[in-house]
C-alpha cells in the first residue's frame, strides 16, 4: 500500500485521502496555530480546575487551526504491477517537490504567522474600521454604526459574553453567540429595529469573512424576519395633528416643532431634512427638490420631487441675506429630537408612542385616506417599489372600518 513519508516538523504535510476507486487524493496540511478560549459558566464567570495538578488554574478550550490545500494529485493505494509503481514514484516525488516550495513560501512570506495574526484580530476595532470606509455612504455610515453599538451592548448586558465586551477575537466571534444576540434582538426591540440590527451586523462580519479574517461566517443560516406589510409604528390622524400643533407649553423649541410639522405633511425623513437647504426650494414653482441620503449613490430613484403649497412655503420661509446655502431647519440630534418629541406629544395629551418617523407614515396613511393614488404616494415618498407602499393600504382599510363601526348598530328590524 503507497504510504506518505511526513517528518513531524514539516508544515505543511503532505495528506492522502482515500477515494472509492483505488485511489488516494493528495492534499497539503496547514497548521496555524491554536487559540485558546476560556471557558465560562452560566454566570459568565471563568471555570477553574477543581482537582488534579491543575487544581485551582482557569479552563482553557483549544482549538487547533489548519487549512487544507488540494494538489489534484492521486497515486494508487494497492499498485498492481511496475507502470502504476512508477506512477506513484512519480506523483509523490512531483508532490513533494510541491510541498517544499510551499514550505519555503510559507517560512518566507511568514503566511503563518500573518494568518495567524489575522485571526486573532479584534472584532470590535475591524467593524470600527470598517464603518470609516469612504465607499459608504453617510447614511449607512449612521446605520452601522448603531448596529455595532447594539450588539456591543448585548456583549455587556449578557452575562456569559460581558468578557468579550471591550475585546472580541475574530476566533470568539461562535454560532452561539450569533444564536444568543439573534435572541437578545427578538426581545429587546419591536418593528424593524431587530431586522436592520441583525442586517448591519451580518454586514459587517460578511466583510470580516470577505478579507478572510473569519475563515467560517457565523451568521449562516440566522434570518430576522417581521411582517413587512404591517406598519408596525404609530400614526398621527389629522385630527391629531391639528392637537399637537396647536400645543405650546414652557420651554418649548420652535425649531423642532417646524420641522416635525414639515415632515407631517411632507412625508420627508429626519435625516433629509436636517440637510435640507433653501437652494432645495425652487420658490418660482413652489417644489422641493432633493436627494434621499437613504438611497444615495445606490438607487436611480434617490431624487424626490415634492410639490409645496402656500402653507409649506411659509413654514420653511426665505433664507437670512439671501444665504440659500442656509441650513432650512436648524436640528440637534436626532436621539434629542425624539426626547423633545416625547415632551411635546405628551403635553399635547397624545398617547401614542411617537417617534420622528412616525410623520413620515402619518403623511403616507393621510394622504392616502384622503383619495390619494398609491403611485403618488409613492413618488411622493421616494420608494424604489410601489411594494414598499402597499403596506400602508392594510392602515387605511383599518381606519375606514373604524369609521363604519363607529356608527354604532343598526337596531332596524323590518316588519
Amino acid at each position: 500500500m503507497a504510504k506518505i513519508d511526513n517528518r513531524k516538523k514539516q508544515n505543511p504535510k503532505l495528506r492522502q485521502s482515500e477515494l472509492s476507486d483505488g485511489r488516494a487524493s493528495l492534499y497539503l496540511e496547514y497548521y496555524l496555530g491554536r487559540t485558546e478560549t476560556p471557558v465560562l459558566d452560566g454566570d459568565g464567570n471563568q471555570v477553574c480546575y477543581t482537582d488534579g495538578a491543575m487544581m485551582g488554574k482557569p479552563k482553557y478550550k483549544i482549538k487547533h487551526s489548519r487549512k487544507k490545500e488540494n494538489l489534484n494529485l492521486y497515486i494508487w493505494l494497492h499498485p498492481r504491477n511496475q507502470k502504476e509503481r512508477m506512477q506513484n514514484k512519480n506523483t509523490l516525488s512531483l508532490a513533494e517537490k510541491i510541498r517544499f516550495e510551499r514550505e519555503q513560501s510559507f517560512l518566507e512570506d511568514r503566511e503563518g504567522y500573518r494568518l495567524r495574526k489575522d485571526m486573532d484580530e479584534d472584532f470590535l476595532e475591524f467593524c470600527k474600521e470598517f464603518i470609516k470606509s469612504p465607499s459608504l455612504t453617510k447614511y449607512t455610515r449612521i446605520t452601522l454604526g448603531h448596529g455595532l453599538q447594539k450588539f456591543m451592548n448585548f456583549l455587556a448586558d449578557t452575562p456569559r459574553y460581558s468578557l468579550y465586551r471591550n475585546n472580541l477575537k475574530m476566533t470568539q466571534l461562535t454560532v452561539d453567540m450569533v444564536a444568543a444576540y439573534v435572541e437578545y434582538l427578538k426581545e429587546n426591540g419591536t418593528g424593524d429595529g431587530p431586522k436592520i440590527y441583525f442586517r448591519m451586523f451580518k454586514r459587517m462580519v460578511t466583510a470580516a469573512v470577505d478579507k478572510d479574517l473569519i475563515k467560517k461566517n457565523p451568521c449562516r443560516g440566522f434570518v430576522l424576519k417581521n411582517d413587512n406589510m404591517t406598519l408596525q409604528k404609530e400614526i398621527l390622524l389629522p385630527e391629531e395633528i391639528q392637537q399637537l400643533v396647536a400645543t405650546h407649553f414652557e420651554g418649548e423649541k420652535p425649531e423642532i416643532h417646524r420641522a416635525f410639522i414639515f415632515g407631517l405633511y411632507t412625508g420627508v425623513r429626519w435625516c433629509d431634512t436636517s440637510q435640507l437647504t433653501y437652494r432645495n426650494v425652487d420658490y418660482s414653482t413652489q417644489t422641493l427638490r432633493f436627494q434621499q441620503q437613504k438611497t444615495k449613490d445606490h438607487s436611480s430613484r434617490s431624487w424626490v420631487i415634492v410639490p409645496l403649497n402656500d402653507t409649506l412655503i411659509r413654514l420653511i420661509g426665505e433664507p437670512d441675506n439671501d444665504n440659500f446655502d442656509e441650513r432650512i431647519f436648524k436640528l440637534p440630534h436626532y436621539n434629542i429630537c425624539n426626547l423633545y418629541l416625547r415632551k411635546w406629544v405628551k403635553a399635547a395629551g397624545i398617547k401614542k408612542k411617537i417617534t420622528w418617523h412616525c410623520a413620515r407614515h402619518s403623511f403616507a396613511v393621510n394622504v392616502l385616506t384622503k383619495g390619494a393614488n398609491i403611485k403618488t404616494v409613492s413618488s411622493l415618498l421616494g420608494h424604489t417599489s410601489i411594494k414598499m407602499t402597499e403596506r400602508y393600504l392594510h392602515v387605511v382599510d383599518s381606519l375606514k372600518q373604524d369609521a363604519i363601526n363607529s356608527l354604532g348598530e343598526i337596531n332596524y328590524v323590518p316588519m
